[in-house]
């Protein structure tokens, strides 16, 4: 098995995984599905052109991961929501893992989620024309 090939392989199994906790995120309110659509996306591209053309032709991909691309940014209530649960699960990460360079890990990648959000992320206002056009947009 060549290298392209294990990676190809690796990309298809994480962009998997990615894709059906999205999907549990969407049922869950507790978990935002958004990011792990946007990461399946990412790991199919890479994964194989045929996976990445069958995952764009999916409604998930139409509704969550265009939506997302299209309106370039995030509501402040996305962002928030997002940003708690994961702060929860760094959280308790934090306490329950005895390995202090872990801890400190988990910290600095805390933070640094928290910049991209504010810094990386356009806020986007939920009430505006373009948000509303992208959201009543009929998928493909």
């Amino acid at each position: 098995m060549t290298i392209k090939k294990i990676k190809s392989v690796l990309f298809f199994i994480l962009g998997f995984i990615s894709l059906v906790i999205g999907v549990a995120g969407t049922i869950l309110p507790v978990l935002p599905g958004g990011p792990f659509y946007l990461f399946a996306a990412f790991c199919f591209a890479k994964s194989s052109k045929r996976i990445d053309k069958w995952f764009k032709g999916t409604s998930i991909y139409q509704k969550y991961v265009l939506a997302f691309l299209q309106k370039k940014g995030m509501t402040l209530k996305e962002k928030i929501r997002i940003n708690v649960i994961a702060d929860f699960f760094i959280l308790m990460s934090i306490f329950y893992v005895d390995i202090p360079l872990v801890k400190v890990i988990l910290l600095l990648v805390a933070f640094y989620k928290h910049y991209y959000f504010i810094k990386k992320i356009k806020t986007i206002d939920p009430n505006s024309n373009e948000t509303k056009s992208v959201m009543n947009e009929k998928p493909n």
